[in-house]
């Protein structure tokens, strides 16, 4: 719990920080733009030319870690569907096979204990890996923002 409470932490600095470093690089080049507009032959060409090609660099290295954790949740999702099919399957021959209203009882509730269990346990790997998936997902724009921000700075 502790390493799914740090990194939720982690995505929600670089959350800040992303949007700290976007504003600061869109109210630069808004500054940049407008002196392009008042004197096109001395404009910064070369930033004004970054502006688009890094945005694409940085949304598909960001499409395609989304991508790869959506992947990863819906195997995830899947393999706990399954699981979770299995044990149903087998308490219900349990079930089936109990002479008694004891052990029909019994196995209804191992299965119930089993499942509470499951879920908080399955819930928190989840809960994980989605943070890890989204944390992925920011890393290329917020890398690309936080750099630009200090080279804009100076």
């Amino acid at each position: 719990m502790q390493k799914t409470a740090r990194n939720a932490l982690r995505n929600a600095q670089a959350g800040q920080e992303l949007a700290e470093a976007s504003a600061a690089v869109i109210t630069r080049r808004l500054g940049i733009m407008g002196e392009a507009m008042a004197d096109p032959l001395r404009a910064d060409h070369a930033e004004l030319s970054r502006m688009g090609a890094e945005k694409v660099e940085a949304m598909t290295a960001s499409a395609g870690a989304a991508f790869a954790g959506a992947m990863d949740l819906g195997q995830r999702a899947g393999r706990m569907a399954a699981r979770e099919g299995a044990e149903a399957a087998d308490c219900m021959a349990r079930l089936a096979r109990a002479d008694t209203p004891f052990a029909f009882a019994a196995a209804q509730t191992d299965w119930a204990m089993g499942a509470w269990s499951r879920a908080i346990r399955d819930g928190w790997a989840f809960y994980g890996a989605a943070l890890k998936a989204q944390g992925q997902a920011l890393a290329p724009v917020h890398a690309k923002a936080t750099a630009n921000a200090r080279r804009l700075k100076r």
